[in-house]
């Protein structure tokens, strides 16, 4: 059996419904999408968070809005998701924009690159949309295309957060904090009370956190 096969994979019916999501709304009308880059994101390239020309992975790129931005700033970015609708829209607008950037179509839980492939990583909306069952074996996963010390950016929507946007099932720091610690290091963790970083109608309240890919022993088990 090769390692690629004792891996976990995204249920069928998950596959099923993100591809029905895409299919039957125009990405630009879904309600995730936004053309301009997730404030997180464009803080953390102002902030040097990684160098100019690291390869970066984004999970769950959607239709690419964060991975063409990440291009644009000077890193070579690839960017993965599960629906093909995503990654074609995706495909088409780094066509547009004359923006090299390796869109695939691909499980977070299986994903499509060797190992220590990446120098940093970002999600925004892939990780809290897992049943939990799958949480460690995503983190284990990401860490194995990571080097080690490098910064991984995360958001997810605040389990403070009561309005009808986002998963059901919201995540608390300590849900977060079991799926990652065995293999990341969280360096900066933060609550904002809008993800748009402005008070603005409807937008969720959300956690951003920085992790750092673990180069040194794993905390004991409980």
């Amino acid at each position: 059996m090769t390692r690629a096969s004792k891996r976990p994979e995204l249920p069928a019916a998950t596959r099923r419904e993100w591809a029905a999501r895409y299919a039957a709304t125009p990405y630009r009308d879904l309600p995730w999408f936004s053309p301009q880059p997730y404030p997180w994101v464009a803080e953390a390239v102002k902030g040097g968070l990684w160098r100019s020309g690291t390869r970066l992975l984004d999970v769950g790129c959607g239709a690419g809005t964060n991975a063409l931005f990440l291009a644009r700033s000077g890193f070579r970015v690839a960017g993965i998701d599960v629906a093909d609708g995503a990654i074609a829209a995706a495909r088409v607008r780094a066509k547009s924009a004359g923006l090299a950037v390796d869109f695939r179509v691909g499980d977070a839980l299986r994903l499509p690159f060797a190992d220590a492939y990446f120098g940093g990583a970002i999600d925004i909306g892939c990780f809290h949309t897992l049943p939990a069952r799958l949480r460690t074996a995503y983190s284990r996963e990401l860490a194995r295309v990571l080097r080690p010390r490098r910064a991984f950016a995360l958001s997810w929507v605040a389990r403070e957060f009561r309005g009808e946007r986002g998963p059901p099932h919201r995540l608390s720091l300590h849900e977060v904090t079991d799926a990652f610690e065995e293999e990341f290091l969280f360096e900066r963790t933060e609550y904002r009370a809008s993800s748009t970083g402005r008070p603005t109608h409807g937008a969720p309240s959300v956690y951003c956190a920085v992790l750092g890919r673990r180069s040194f022993p794993r905390p004991p088990p409980r």
